[in-house]
């Protein structure tokens, strides 16, 4: 039985406009932060705000927030009267180009976006429910690091961000924007997820900080001088790429999810993409020198085989490898391509790190690895080899076998010793292997080797530069012969310098139904 309302319809209105203007003005508080003194604090640092961040990273009017009415319940120090909502950052949902994706933003006005245990379990929840839908996750950190008035809590919040970086690594993508400061235990996280951007001299990101540095160690240092963009640009290889100003990175940021999927289960956008205008295949014969020792730019020949402009990442550490995303008609792939104008393109203890940490990216998320190789060997010397050279460069080793993804390598000119089994031979699992005929396969260089093989015969000779010359000829001729390798089984074909982009396309198409069975266990041990 239905009971009819004795209200009319204004009566009705009269008792909700009063609910109404309290939720307008509980909104306001919401979208206005703090005070417009703290927008204006931002804005004069050189910072947008949390909202205006997220504005940019998403598709116009996409974005639903979560939880923006959440307060911490803390007592103490003053903070149980100081209980602002949302309690420092803005965490929901929107779309980019279309497809969803998660995103939290720490509000640098609202308790320096220090995190508390309410901020830290808005973070947790966003982080399930992705985790749950399969999109990817983006955190836009500026934040003063835990809470200090909320003890132990804060700290136990940053453990449970962390083990939900590590339970969605290689599930869903995982993209760290570094806006401002981050320092402590919150730079774990950034450290956990897959790419890392930052923004020169309004981000830093450090363990300890310059104070705690100068009181423990003696050791004078800026801000900057030890964590800025720069710093983990260069050197200790966190960050994977550097921008100037706020609006450029989130735009950056768009493009590089558009590369991506959106989780492990699916395969990454597709586009029908013809060669660009400008480019053509002849200029590979002119790129590549054929003099094994002469250097030359891998980028340009990156350049003549993709549909656009690689997208590289860590492009200024360990420059000796170049690593990125690119599309090859249409398809995504991962490029990893020794550069002959760094060290020779030699590889050395970053440039195994750096691709060893790229394959497996590519391999978590579906993504066909491209290996461009033109490698002298590994770097020798002590400092190389005290510094773990054979543990960092197994990393790339076990990080190419275990890759299931379709894997095709080309070899543009020379290919020397242990590296060459490395940089994705076919002995340790590539799909396709190529060679041009400019290349050299071999233990060794052929200078070098008969230096080993016809040492005394050189030595006793009437004319030793003659009979080394003679020597270096014969050897090459014998043992690093383009077509050496190719006869034995060691590569698939020789082909022509300007067939290769065809030869990728087609290779890609051929891979795209790959499965690979891989044995029943827990999970691997590779080397650390």
């Amino acid at each position: 039985m239905v009971i009819a309302s004795s209200e009319s319809p204004s009566q009705s209105r009269n008792t909700v406009e009063p609910l109404l203007r309290e939720f307008r003005g509980i909104r306001e508080q919401v979208v206005s932060g703090p005070s417009p003194g703290a927008t204006a604090a931002q804005h004069a640092r050189g910072k947008l705000t949390a909202r205006e961040r997220v504005k940019l990273l998403l598709d116009e009017d996409s974005f639903r927030e979560l939880e923006p009415l959440r307060r911490h319940r803390a007592q103490g120090f003053g903070l149980e009267s100081n209980r602002p909502y949302g309690d420092g950052v803005i965490t929901g949902w929107g779309t980019v180009d279309g497809r969803t994706v998660f995103v939290y933003a720490h509000d640098f006005r609202v308790f320096g976006g220090s995190l508390g245990e309410a901020h830290a379990q808005k973070i947790h929840r966003l982080m399930d429910r992705a985790l749950a839908v399969g999109a990817p996750v983006v955190s836009l950190n500026d934040g003063a690091g835990a809470r200090i008035q909320e003890g132990v809590t804060a700290l136990a919040g940053y453990g449970g961000i962390f083990r939900r970086n590590v339970r969605a690594s290689g599930v869903v993508p995982q993209i760290a924007v570094m806006l401002g400061p981050c320092a402590g235990g919150a730079a774990y996280s950034p450290a956990l997820a897959d790419v890392v951007f930052m923004v020169r001299s309004t981000a830093q990101m450090f363990v300890t900080g310059p104070d705690v540095v100068r009181a423990v160690t003696g050791e004078n240092i800026t801000h900057e001088g030890l964590g800025g963009a720069d710093v983990h640009a260069e050197a200790s290889g966190v960050c994977h790429r550097v921008f100037e100003d706020e609006e450029t990175c989130l735009s950056e940021v768009r493009y590089l999810l558009s590369l991506l999927p959106s989780n492990n289960r699916e395969s990454p956008p597709r586009l029908t993409a013809p060669l660009a205008d400008g480019r053509s295949p002849e200029r590979l014969l002119e790129l590549v020198p054929v003099n094994p020792n002469q250097s030359y730019d891998m980028k340009a020949v990156i350049e003549e085989l993709v549909d656009e402009d690689l997208f590289e990442l860590h492009e200024r550490w360990a420059p000796n490898l170049v690593v990125g995303l690119a599309r090859v008609g249409g398809r995504v792939v991962g490029i990893l391509a020794n550069q002959p104008r760094h060290l020779a393109g030699v590889l050395d203890i970053g440039a195994s790190e750096k691709g060893a940490r790229f394959v497996q990216f590519c391999d978590a998320f579906n993504i066909p690895l491209v290996t461009l190789e033109d490698v002298p060997g590994f770097l020798p010397g002590v400092e190389q080899e005290h510094g773990g050279i054979i543990r960092r460069g197994a990393k790339l080793l076990y990080a190419y076998c275990n890759a299931t993804v379709p894997r095709i390598s080309v070899i543009l000119r020379k290919a020397y010793g242990g590296a060459f089994i490395v940089m994705d031979s076919q002995a340790i699992g590539a799909d396709l292997t190529y060679a041009w005929p400019t290349n050299e396969v071999a233990v060794m260089g052929a200078e070098a080797a008969a230096d080993v093989v016809f040492r005394k015969e050189i030595a006793a000779s009437d004319d030793p530069e003659a009979t080394r010359e003679r020597k270096v000829r014969e050897y090459r001729g014998a043992l690093t012969h383009p077509y050496h390798a190719a006869e034995r089984g060691l590569v698939d074909d020789v082909i022509d310098p300007r067939d290769t982009r065809q030869a990728l396309i087609d290779g890609l198409e051929m891979l795209d139904g790959k499965h690979a069975d891989l044995p029943e266990r827990k999970h691997g041990n590779p080397p650390q």
